[in-house]
């Protein structure tokens, strides 16, 4: 028995604990781990990445803090993004990601999830719509730029380069090289003072891969003294890589040399001085998981170092193999024709004049293309611009609309709302009730009206979340809310107003200093005015009042007879009513 129990003790300490015991620091950082892992392996374990991400995206929302959820909805959709296959399972995921930041002002994250949605537009081929999603992005991140005080310096300066990086990255793909150097020198300031080994090694990387692709570009119209001014930034880049990268995230071999684990590394080497001391380095990188467009940078790298040693079909036959690995992938639509163009210059035959015609057709037609990004340019700008000022617009109608202490809608904003409801058939019959709070003359006069303000806030909110989703608490002045019930009969709105006066009432002393509610409860009549409802429903708060407060007095008929009910009484009439608020 003893062997037994120690047995099942040694088991028991041994027990892996489950998702819902470890913390939310834990849940993000292994969806770091993850998301750091998933980008270089085989497909295989991509597939079992996608799955536990969605375990911790299953227990982030059972928690429901929103940064929290945010995260791990952006680890979910990027997972899928460079897994095989499963790009389009990522649409809903951003959809969500996008609904949520919005609903909780997470700005930072929302631009995240514009750069991941044009993420995934590039790899449905629509590239204009790509970067209408970068603009959107960008625009929101340029009014973005003050520290949110409930995240932290550090956490915003984090959030803050991943959301660019994510636009790079879209930028770089799209081969607008000069907008993604903007975006990629933002981000490293971003991180700059505090970032960790893997934030600077994947900025770095970053870099170095945009480099190689802007300095192939270059060499496509000819410009072959920047280009290789390019390669020789890449290739000091690439050494520098080295420090952060043996303590990074990413899966790496213990004491093995960056650039003999990193394809594109090793590539920048090679770009800068192509010779045969690198062939066994690329061959050998060539082959392991990549992304398929650096996959195309290690080859195009390898071909020229095969070339410069004589063994010119060695090249065009790793080029051919790339380009038909390539055939199918839509990431990045430069490298496809910079694996063309690779294999033109080393197999064409410039003894005959079709072949010297053929290659400056080429030419012109790059020269053009050449054009067309600055084009593409201008439109990014244009839009972005476009972006932010219907963000400012918007803005200023919200503040409009908004009260600055509570975030309530303002009285002008109740009006909107009860000539809508008035005229909306589905939301009769409509309930109007305005609250008073009891005592808080007293919070001002004893201790500040700081503290007042405060307290207003709490009420605000408690008010606000006893009621169901779609009822109207807006702030009408003062220490007098209004209610708008739209659908509910007046035994219905008396019990949800029961439970807010409750939630009031049992607040902590501290935060509300002691303030109850006194609520006057009527129901809209047919054509009747705004200032007539209101007007019923203050002199039936004024009866709750009188009866003591803490409590609600309702209008029951035309002659203004009322009834006043204490939150006890109220929450006994129709009991459906309550089944039904928060659904």
């Amino acid at each position: 028995m003893a062997a037994a129990t120690g047995e099942a003790t040694e088991q028991g300490n041994n027990r892996r604990p489950a998702l819902v015991e470890l913390s939310d620091a834990w849940l993000v950082g292994r969806a770091r781990e993850l998301i750091a892992a998933v980008q270089r392996t085989d497909h295989a374990e991509q597939l079992d990445i996608v799955k536990t991400l969605d375990e911790l995206l299953e227990e982030t929302q059972r928690r429901g803090e929103p940064m929290l959820v945010a995260q791990l909805l952006r680890a979910a959709a990027l997972a899928r993004l460079v897994t095989r296959g499963l790009a389009a399972e990522a649409e809903p995921l951003l959809d969500e990601m996008l609904a949520h930041t919005r609903r909780h002002g997470l700005a930072l994250l929302r631009a995240d999830a514009h750069a991941l949605r044009g993420r995934r537009l590039v790899l449905a081929e629509q590239e204009d719509a790509a970067l209408t999603e970068i603009a959107r992005a960008l625009a929101i991140l340029d009014d973005s730029e003050t520290p949110d005080v409930h995240i932290g310096k550090r956490a915003w300066s984090k959030f803050q380069a991943s959301a660019l990086v994510d636009c790079w990255l879209v930028l770089n793909q799209l081969g607008v090289y000069e907008a993604a150097e903007e975006v990629i020198a933002r981000a490293h300031q971003a991180i700059r003072e505090s970032a960790g080994p893997h934030e600077i090694t994947l900025q770095l990387v970053n870099r170095v891969k945009m480099l190689l692709g802007w300095g192939l570009r270059l060499e496509r119209v000819n410009r072959h003294d920047e280009a290789a001014d390019k390669f020789r930034t890449a290739a000091s880049m690439a050494v520098a890589v080295e420090a952060p990268f043996a303590e990074s995230l990413f899966p790496r071999r213990v004491g093995v040399p960056a650039v003999d684990q990193v394809g594109v590394l090793a590539a920048a080497l090679a770009f800068a001085t192509p010779d045969g001391a690198h062939i066994e380095r690329l061959q050998r990188l060539s082959s392991e998981p990549a992304y398929p467009h650096e996959a195309g940078i290690v080859t195009v790298a390898l071909a020229r170092c095969l070339d410069q040693v004589g063994r010119r079909d060695d090249a065009l036959k790793a080029l051919i193999a790339a380009r038909n690995n390539l055939a199918e992938d839509n990431s990045q639509p430069s490298m496809r024709l910079n694996l063309a163009r690779e294999l033109a210059r080393l197999d064409h035959d410039t003894g005959t004049e079709a072949t010297r015609s053929l290659i400056d057709y080429a030419a012109a037609l790059e020269s053009e293309l050449w054009t067309l990004r600055e084009s593409q340019i201008a439109t990014l700008n244009t839009r972005r611009e476009h972006e932010r000022l219907s963000a400012e617009h918007g803005a200023i109608t919200q503040q409009a609309l908004q009260d600055p202490l509570t975030g309530l809608p303002n009285r002008r904003a109740l009006d909107e709302h009860l000539r809508t409801l008035a005229s909306t058939a589905t939301a009769q019959p409509l309930a109007v009730a305005l609250v008073d709070l009891d005592g808080f003359k007293d919070v001002n006069d004893r201790h500040s009206h700081a503290e007042g303000d405060d307290v207003l806030r709490v009420v605000a909110s408690t008010l606000r979340d006893a009621l169901r989703g779609d009822d109207i608490v807006a702030r009408y002045g003062g220490d007098e809310f209004i209610v708008l019930l739209p659908g509910a009969p007046v035994s219905a709105a008396r019990q949800a107003l029961g439970r807010a006066v409750t939630a009031v009432a049992q607040l902590p002393h501290h935060l509300s200093h002691g303030v109850t509610l006194s609520v006057g409860l009527v129901s809209l009549r047919p054509q009747e005015r705004a200032d007539q409802v209101l007007s019923r429903a203050d002199a039936a708060m004024y009866q709750a009042k009188r009866g003591g407060g803490n409590q609600i007095a309702s209008a029951t008929s035309s002659a203004g007879e009322t009834v006043v009910s204490w939150p006890d009484e109220g929450s006994q009439t129709d009991p459906t009513w309550g089944l039904e608020e928060h659904t």
